[in-house]
């Protein structure tokens, strides 16, 4: 429990859409990651939070999830190829934190995953550089982490 002593007569409340983004390509970077424990219980993986440069869809925010640490090897090497086209794309030769990885820009293809228990939900099919400039909207502060969940079953996608 938490004493707020607030009074939401006093703030605007938030009227987010959470609509899912259109499919295609997306200048972005990447503004948060974290290592979550899954929710099966058979490894961990990698959460990574991206956050649109650019555009109509300027800092809406999609997700990824990397098995890196995982019991299915399968999962593994998927989430090993994937972190490799993260590293080329920002063109960083191999990373020892995550952290590395943060407010470097990078082009994200995404998907839209069709989920009749969550409703549609955005999925990064694909990393390649950014070809040119890119307008970057990348706070000037360090970005904290994303807060460690040991669930992977929200959608995820703002």
């Amino acid at each position: 429990m938490a004493t707020l002593n607030f009074n939401a007569a006093s703030v605007e409340p938030s009227t987010s859409d959470f609509e899912v983004l259109a499919a295609g390509m997306y200048n972005a970077t990447i503004t948060g990651s974290d290592q979550v424990v899954a929710k099966s219980g058979n490894g961990e993986y990698l959460k990574l939070e991206f956050t649109i440069l650019d555009g109509p869809a300027a800092n809406r925010k999609v997700w990824s999830i990397l098995n890196l640490w995982n019991t299915n090897v399968t999962a593994v090497d998927i989430a090993q190829r994937d972190l490799a086209a993260i590293c080329a794309a920002v063109n960083l030769p191999g990373a020892g934190d995550s952290s590395e990885l943060h407010n470097k820009p990078l082009q994200i293809r995404v998907g839209i995953r069709r989920s009749e228990e969550w409703g549609d939900q955005n999925d990064i099919k694909g990393y390649s550089a950014v070809a040119g400039p890119v307008m970057s909207v990348a706070p000037s502060a360090p970005v904290a982490p994303v807060a460690a969940t040991a669930e992977a079953s929200a959608p995820w996608a703002s």
